[in-house]
């Protein structure tokens, strides 16, 4: 990892959550491209060691600290922050300060079928990001990414039963490494994907039942579906201890998908990279690095 006086030719692109799963694989991706980059970071210790990358610390909220972290970017990857009832207000801060930054255009991760009025409660803070964004006056590009394929397998507790009230519905899961490489082949040429938003989803619609049987025959533990009443889901949860925010987001990841809000499949995958992308099967039969 370099300095910044070393990088003179920096081209202005940001990335942030670098230090996390999604951020991280397109911040390698790019530094095995050969892009230059300033990595967003809130630790550094934390910040990976990339060829031709530098790092500034600075996090979501810190108005002062972002604008500084941000000044020369002018392409911003902007990872959505983690799941916390403040979401928004993190959100706008920092699309208030790439604003007063300079920054030109903002690549956004956001959900699948944000909306203010979602059945999934956290994609209706997504559209609230987007919106904001929106009438920031930045360039924008959207990628609204569907429920992950990574995440499935923990779905099931340690009995190996996914509980929840989806019904037979259907989502559209994509990994995401898919995801990774779609954010990359926008930020490589981010004007010609200006104002676009791109759906990103799996190859396929499966059920949670359907999934579950895939996990068990590629992983060789039993896992099941076990469909529960909106009632039931809230009272399984209750243990938790978790704030009502928090557990209506669970409950509603589970309701989207029984309400048909996460089935669909998109080619923006196919259309963004040249690739297929990864379906459950083979996300599952891949090495764990």
């Amino acid at each position: 990892m370099t300095s910044a006086a070393e990088l003179p030719d920096f081209p202005g692109l940001g990335v942030t959550g670098s230090t996390g799963g999604l951020g991280g694989m397109v911040a390698r991706e790019l530094a095995a491209l050969g892009s230059a980059q300033r990595l967003l970071v809130r630790d550094p210790a934390r910040a990976p060691e990339l060829d031709g990358a530098t790092t500034a610390v600075c996090s979501y909220m810190d108005s002062a600290a972002a604008r500084q972290a941000l000044d020369g970017v002018k392409i911003l990857f902007m990872v959505s922050a983690a799941e916390t009832e403040d979401r928004v207000q993190q959100h706008t801060a920092f699309i208030d300060a790439a604003a007063g930054a300079g920054v030109q255009h903002v690549v956004y991760t956001s959900f699948y079928g944000a909306a203010p009025d979602a059945t999934f409660t956290l994609a209706r803070d997504h559209y609230a990001t987007e919106e904001h964004i929106r009438a920031s006056g930045m360039d924008f590009t959207f990628l609204r990414d569907n429920v992950y394929l990574d995440f499935l397998p923990l779905l099931a507790g340690e009995d190996g039963v996914i509980r929840g009230p989806a019904g037979k519905g259907a989502f559209s899961g994509v990994a995401r490494e898919d995801v990774a490489r779609c954010a990359v082949a926008v930020l490589r040429d981010p004007a010609i994907h200006k104002g676009a938003t791109y759906n990103l989803t799996g190859p396929e619609e499966l059920t949670l039942a359907q999934a579950a049987d895939i996990i068990t025959e590629s992983t060789g533990r039993t896992v099941t579906y076990q469909p529960e009443t909106v009632e039931e889901a809230y009272a399984s949860r209750a243990s938790y201890g978790a704030p009502p925010w928090q557990v209506d987001a669970w409950v509603s990841t589970y309701t989207a998908i029984a309400a048909g809000d996460m089935a669909g499949i998109s080619p923006d995958v196919h259309g963004l990279t040249g690739e297929d992308p990864i379906s459950l099967r083979e996300f599952l039969a891949r090495p764990v690095l």
